[in-house]
């Protein structure tokens, strides 16, 4: 390579490095807009697919950290979520925990219907024992969710997410009743929204963190639910 041609081959990079810089910036002060936009992307990819109509995404603030998200999967058209199952490892005593590992949905055309479509997974951690399946009143379809999670223990065991509760409704609205259990460890944190109404949740995202072999588990951190008009 000629001198002239090493001077502008290091101009380049440096121009390349200013770039990534300033995207750095950016991205630090309005966010991860473009990863963002494709994440939504997908989901609604992934719903039109299905055929369903998303009329709201269900989040919560006091998910855990630790792995990559899922990817969205959907009851099929015409089905809601009506119940679910919870998969949780039981206390290890002086092993490693990792409490709830999966969630599970049940869909149905509604509560009382013999219409039955099947159960939906986004992902399953590998660790724990499945539920039975606790139903909303009849009639009534899942709407909203509030997570039990454990916060950072340091160099302490860290399980993250425990159990998960549901806030049930009949599709066009009414009281709400709320279904589930708790966990072992955590605190229960804020409800999510609730589905609009003449919609339900009629699909589910989760966050789980792959077999640290080794290292500390926590298996599922987070969970998002979506909620369709049809």
């Amino acid at each position: 390579m000629t001198q002239n041609k090493c001077v502008l081959y290091k101009k380049m990079l440096c121009y390349i490095d200013i770039c990534l810089f300033v995207s750095v910036l950016l991205t630090a002060a309005n966010g991860p807009t473009d990863v963002e936009a494709q994440i939504k992307s997908k989901v609604v990819a992934s719903a039109t697919a299905a055929q369903r109509i998303l009329k709201e995404v269900l989040s919560v603030a006091n998910g855990g950290p630790w792995g990559p998200w899922s990817g969205p999967e959907f009851c099929a058209k015409g089905y809601y979520a009506t119940g679910y199952s919870l998969k949780i490892e039981e206390k290890q005593g002086k092993g490693d925990d990792t409490a709830l590992n999966a969630i599970r949905l049940k869909c149905r055309k509604g509560n009382n219907s013999p219409s039955t479509g099947g159960t939906i997974l986004a992902q399953e951690g590998r660790w724990g024992q499945w539920s039975e399946t606790t139903d909303c009143p009849i009639g009534e379809q899942l709407v909203g969710f509030r997570l039990q999670v454990e916060a950072r223990q340091g160099r302490g065991d860290d399980t993250a997410a425990n159990n998960v509760n549901f806030r049930c409704r009949s599709f066009n609205g009414g009281a709400t009743n709320i279904i589930g259990t708790e966990g072992f460890w955590g605190k229960v944190g804020a409800w999510s929204q609730t589905c609009p109404l003449g919609s339900a949740i009629c699909g589910l995202e989760v966050r789980i963190e792959p077999n640290q072999r080794r290292g500390d588990d926590t298996a599922l951190n987070d969970a998002k639910f979506y909620c369709c008009s049809q």
